[in-house]
C-alpha cells in the first residue's frame, strides 16, 4: 500500500508558494531560543496573521516532533481527527507524520479518531508548517483538528497529549492553531480578546471556555487552546506568555471589520 501524500491545500492564496514564504515574518537576530512546553498561534493569511506567528516561531526552538492541533473549519471527516499515518507536501518538503506518537494520543483519547478527511482542505496547520520546516526541516509531526470544543473533549485531548508527550523520550512540541474575535471592530475585539488572553496566561483552560462562551467571543480555536493549555499544565508549566496581539486592521486600515491575533509561548 503506497503511503499518502497530502498536498497543499491553500499554498498561493492562505501563504506564498516560495521557499522563502515565512523568511519576512522572521525576527532576524532574535537571540537564544527558549525551549517551549507549547505555544498559540494564528492561521490567517499571513499578510494579516503573519507578523504574530513569526515573532512566537523566532522565539521558539522547534524540537524533531511537534503536535499540531487546530480547529475544523470544513465540517469534514471525524469529530476529533488524529491524522495517523503519511506525509504532507509543503514548499517542495515532505514532512513524515509520527505515528507511534499519533497511536499513542489515539489511545488515550476517548473521542480521537484516525481520519484522513478532516485533514485534506483544511488551513489551519498546514499554514503552520512552513515557519516549523524553515526552523527545523527534519521533524516528524502529529496533525489533530477538533470539530467540538465541549469542556469534556477539552479535557480528554488535554490529558491524550500530556500522557503521550510523558511518554515520549524526545522533546515535542505543542502547537495550538487559533484566530481570535472575528468581524467586529478593532475596539470591541481588543476588550474581548483581552479577557481570553488573560485566561490564557494563566492557563485557565476552563476560565477560557467560560469566558468565550459567556461573551460570545468568536475564538475560532478555543477548544484547541484550552486542550493545549491544559496538557501544558499538567507537564509542569505554570503560566504563559503573550508575545503580541494585533488585528487585521494593522493590515487592512478597516478597524470596523477586524480580526483579532494572538501569540503565545508556555515554557
Amino acid at each position: 500500500m503506497s503511503t499518502l501524500h497530502r498536498k497543499p491545500a491553500v499554498a498561493g492564496s492562505f501563504y506564498p508558494s516560495e521557499n522563502n514564504a515565512v523568511e519576512k515574518y522572521l525576527t532576524k537576530g532574535a537571540g537564544v531560543k527558549e525551549k517551549a512546553k507549547g505555544i498559540v498561534v494564528p492561521h490567517a493569511g499571513y499578510i494579516y496573521s503573519g507578523k504574530v506567528a513569526g515573532l512566537v516561531y523566532s522565539e521558539v526552538e522547534i524540537p524533531g516532533k511537534v503536535i499540531l492541533i487546530g480547529p475544523n473549519h470544513t465540517g469534514m471527516g471525524a469529530a476529533v481527527s488524529v491524522m495517523d499515518k503519511g506525509v504532507w507536501e509543503i514548499l517542495g518538503n515532505k514532512i513524515e507524520i509520527d505515528t507511534e506518537l499519533a497511536k499513542k494520543v489515539l489511545k488515550y483519547s476517548s473521542y480521537a479518531e484516525a481520519d484522513i478527511q478532516a485533514h485534506l482542505q483544511e488551513h489551519s496547520l498546514e499554514v503552520q508548517l512552513p515557519f516549523i520546516i524553515y526552523s527545523n526541516s527534519n521533524i516528524k509531526f502529529v496533525p489533530i483538528t477538533m470539530g467540538v470544543q465541549s469542556l469534556a473533549v477539552i479535557e480528554d485531548i488535554g490529558d491524550a497529549l500530556a500522557r503521550a508527550v510523558e511518554e515520549d523520550d524526545e522533546d515535542i512540541l505543542l502547537v495550538a492553531s487559533s484566530d481570535m474575535s472575528h468581524y467586529i471592530s478593532q475596539k470591541d475585539a481588543e476588550y474581548l480578546d483581552k479577557m481570553a488572553i488573560e485566561k490564557m496566561e494563566l492557563l485557565d483552560y476552563k476560565g477560557l471556555i467560560e469566558v468565550v462562551n459567556e461573551e460570545s467571543i468568536s475564538m475560532c480555536g478555543a477548544g484547541p487552546v484550552a486542550a493545549v493549555l491544559k496538557a501544558c499544565k499538567l507537564l509542569g508549566s505554570r503560566s504563559g506568555k503573550l508575545v503580541h496581539y494585533n488585528t487585521s486592521a494593522e493590515t487592512s486600515g478597516d478597524t470596523l471589520q477586524v480580526v483579532g491575533y494572538a501569540g503565545m509561548k508556555i515554557l
